[in-house]
């Protein structure tokens, strides 16, 4: 009996759900009578699901599905697949319940099972997040972001080899930079994108079989969204050296999330990825010009400083550099920023700041203020005036100058003694002295570029030198630094003698008693000073008798200026003060007290031409020292003596007294052509009774009178009869004899003239010489430049030949020659012991 019709598509419908279930599959027309067949697996994934979703994950079948997948952990990648693609058809007809359901199982499944299949089940994981983040609801992108997040706290026993987080690395970046309308969504997304990034990074920075996340392509995503959500955020500045705690009202601000997760990022930073990991914060200050405000670039490099192990800080400061020499041409604003934030990462990472190239820290520095003067003096970063070049303001440029000089002293207070002093001698061989040193700037046809590059190299020695602590000032202080730097206390520039005595004040002074003598006044009693002073050790002995004469001569000419200011006395009385208390002897004191004496002779004398003013300061300052150095000698009638001078002074002549002189307005005579004897210190008096005390008397008695040398050419202010007297003295030097000297020349106007001009001439024509020299080595050939060398090498061997000859023949016979039988005169040699010997050969 055939079937009715209305059976025949129960049949076929029958087959088709027999043929599914063979194939692990749910028919649509099972709905449950044949779900006994199906996999165990499924039943209890389909059991986890109420049949409403509101009621929530299902605990107690989700306990029987762990409980399964421990006991079987092969069925974990089938379980993983059917919940993905449960998930995948929830997502499709917008049955959200569920996909949250979904993923709060997969969850618990995660944080369960740790076995060698776990790596199939996170294949599954991912392929379901990717799903939620590629969903252009909010609630199922963070959905999927807190389930990655918790999948990254996860340490997984097995590598994987073939799993990749790019996407993620885009995904949550993108999720970084929303712009959903509601703000507070839009806030969430931000989060939900920061926190993935700090998941990708915890998961892959420590397995090296992950993809790098160091690479550029991936740091070029990280870095510049956690800085944008930096920079939108509350301008808080960083205040811990270590990430902090937060509190949970912190982790809701997406700034302290931000700040935290770029602190980790750069806590795992290894040597060779911190590079990669800076230069996309540069790049990014670049892009959006914040270096102009300083403040937020500021407070990255504050974070990066901290964050990063302190052995690396020095790549994160070369990296600066670097930059800083990129943008050379950039605005003094953009090169000011990045030279603040050198500063203040300078300052974070003391010693380890500058690393191995001490030396190249510097020379880019003093490279950068170098071109700053240039772009000042020309108006122009290209050295033109056309219409089309950026127009430089000078007083940006100044400013960046300053933050500069600022920059050097904050390296150099980072450095021990012996490296200060090698950074002290590199300054001081960059400074332009004219005639002598040829490595002058860019503009050196200007004198006034010569002059602002000396003024700010000293401002950068003056920087360096601060804080200055040595207990070898020999050593520390060699000839090769003191002598230049003592000769530029001879140039006009007033300002280049105050930075060169503010120079000497920071080298010497070793106790901190500089502030103590920082104005010039009487002091009856010097102990309220609290002064400290040490017995002079053996080391301060030698360098005062070897430069000690220098210092003095130097102090003298200064006084003679007649440009110097009260800021001039006041250093130059700081000077002598310091010099009486850290380094002073017996031999000091005395020639200190000479040279007092000698200002004061200086202060009288009419032939110098010095105004009213400066008499009258010198005078004071005389007095003013005199005081001290009488209370430190302790010697009872010399401070009787000179308590007695300044009394009369105070009452016949207080203008010769600082409390008179040194203010705003000074209290000063019309003229100083009469001074009385009374208000003068006198030098037999003080010799009197200082040689009572066992001092030198002889020298005592011996005035002070300064030795003019060769620096004085560096000055051009000799007086004509220094010029002669230093010829003469030269001429005395070279010659061989006294008798044979010839009968000196008759003095005349004309013959002055002609030795001034010619000294001139010679100066030019030697500086010249030295410009050809150095022109020679820097253009000629190679093969032109070995020739030439090798011709003074082989000039020298036969002078050499010539010697070892001479040296090598038997010594001829003082009394003579014998002649041979063929009348040729012959050689006769005597032994060494007969020989007679000149009378100026025996000693």
């Amino acid at each position: 009996m055939p079937l009715p019709a209305t059976d025949v598509p129960a049949t076929q419908r029958l087959a088709l759900d027999c043929r599914t279930l063979l194939d692990h599959r749910v028919g649509k027309g099972v709905c449950g009578c044949c779900g006994a067949l199906r996999p165990r697996y499924k039943r209890l994934v389909d059991n986890i699901f109420p049949e409403d979703p509101e009621d929530g994950l299902v605990k107690a079948n989700m306990e029987k599905l762990t409980f399964y997948a421990l006991s079987a952990p092969e069925k974990l990648d089938r379980i993983g697949a059917y919940l993905s693609e449960r998930l995948s058809r929830d997502v499709a007809r917008h049955r959200y319940g569920y996909v949250c359901i979904a993923m709060e199982a997969l969850d618990q499944l995660l944080m369960a099972c740790h076995c060698q299949s776990i790596n199939l089940f996170v294949e599954s994981f991912l392929k379901m997040v990717r799903k939620l983040l590629e969903s252009d609801k909010p609630n199922l992108q963070i959905l999927g972001t807190n389930s990655f997040v918790k999948f990254a706290n996860i340490e997984e026993d097995t590598p994987s080899y073939h799993r990749s987080y790019d996407f993620f690395v885009s995904r949550f970046s993108e999720m970084c930079h929303s712009n959903y309308e509601d703000p507070d969504i839009r806030t969430k997304i931000r989060m939900a994108g920061i926190k993935g990034l700090q998941g990708v990074v915890r998961k892959t920075v420590n397995d090296e079989l992950q993809a790098n996340i160091w690479d550029p392509q991936h740091m070029d995503k990280i870095v510049p969204s956690l800085l944008f959500n930096l920079q939108s955020g509350e301008r808080t500045e960083s205040r811990s050296p270590s990430p902090l705690q937060a509190s949970e009202k912190e982790k809701e601000s997406p700034v302290e999330l931000t700040e935290r997760c770029f602190r980790e990022l750069l806590g795992r930073a290894a040597y060779g990825n911190i590079k990669n990991a800076v230069t996309p914060v540069l790049m990014h200050l670049d892009n959006h010009s914040l270096w102009e405000g300083k403040t937020f670039a500021v407070r990255c490099f504050k974070i990066i400083m901290y964050s990063i192990q302190s052995q690396h800080s020095h790549l994160v400061i070369q990296q600066l550099l670097g930059h800083l020499d990129a943008n050379s041409k950039n605005s003094a604003k953009v090169r000011a920023g990045i030279v603040e934030v050198l500063l203040e990462a300078a300052a974070i990472a003391a010693s380890g700041s500058v690393g191995p190239t001490v030396l190249e820290v510097f020379n880019t520095l003093l490279r950068q203020l170098r071109l700053s003067v240039d772009y000042e003096l020309t108006g122009s970063y290209d050295g033109s005036t056309n219409i089309g070049t950026k127009i430089i303001k000078a007083h940006e440029e100044r400013q960046l100058q300053e933050a500069v000089i600022r920059t050097i002293g904050s390296f150099a207070n980072t450095l021990p003694t012996y490296q200060r002093s090698e950074v002290m001698l590199f300054i001081m061989g960059k400074i332009p002295v004219p005639g002598v040193n040829l490595t002058l700037p860019s503009s050196e046809s200007e004198p006034e570029g010569t002059r602002m590059i000396q003024v700010m190299l000293l401002k950068s020695l003056v920087q360096v030198t601060a804080g200055f602590q040595t207990t070898n000032m020999l050593t520390a202080l060699p000839s090769s630094f003191l002598e230049p730097l003592l000769s530029f206390s001879l140039t006009d520039d007033p300002e280049v003698r105050l930075l060169v005595l503010q120079i000497l004040l920071s080298l010497i002074d070793r106790h901190d008693n500089r502030p103590k003598f920082s104005k010039i006044s009487i002091i009856s009693d010097i102990s309220v000073l609290k002064l400290k002073v040490d017995k002079c050790s053996r080391q301060d002995n030698l360098f005062m008798k070897k430069h000690g004469q220098q210092l003095y001569r130097h102090i003298y000419l200064g006084c003679k200026e007649e440009s110097s200011g009260q800021q001039h006395y006041e250093t130059l009385y700081a000077l002598l003060g310091l010099l009486s208390v850290e380094l002073a002897n017996e031999e000091v004191v005395v020639d200190l007290i000479r040279l007092a004496l000698a200002l004061q002779d200086l202060a009288l004398s009419t032939d110098e031409g010095l105004p009213v003013y400066n008499r009258c300061a010198v005078h004071a300052l005389a007095a003013a020292y005199l005081n001290l150095i009488c209370q430190l000698t302790t010697v009872p009638a010399f401070c009787q003596h000179i308590h007695e001078v300044i009394e009369v002074r105070q009452k016949e002549g207080p203008y010769l007294l600082p409390e008179d002189v040194f203010l705003e307005h000074p209290k000063l005579p019309s003229s100083l052509e009469k001074v009385e004897s009374g208000v003068l210190f006198l030098q037999s008096k003080i010799t009197e009774v200082l040689g009572g005390s066992g001092y030198n008397t002889e020298r005592l008695a011996t005035p002070y009178i300064p030795q003019y040398t060769d620096e004085d050419r560096l000055s051009k202010r000799k007086s004509i009869g220094e010029t002669i007297s230093l010829q003469v003295e030269v001429e005395s030097r070279n010659s061989p004899e006294k008798e044979e000297r010839t009968p000196a020349e008759e003095i005349t106007f004309e013959t002055l003239k002609n030795a001034i001009v010619d000294s001139v001439g010679m100066e030019e024509q030697e500086r010249e010489r030295r410009r050809q020299v150095v022109e020679k080595f820097q253009k000629a050939p190679f093969e032109e430049i070995a020739a030439h060398c090798g011709a003074r090498a082989t000039m020298l061997q036969s002078k050499l030949n010539q010697i070892f000859e001479i040296t090598i023949r038997p010594p001829p016979s003082p009394s003579g020659t014998i002649s041979s039988g063929y009348g040729q005169n012959q050689s006769r040699s005597v032994p060494i012991y007969e020989m007679k010997f000149p009378d100026l050969c025996v000693y």
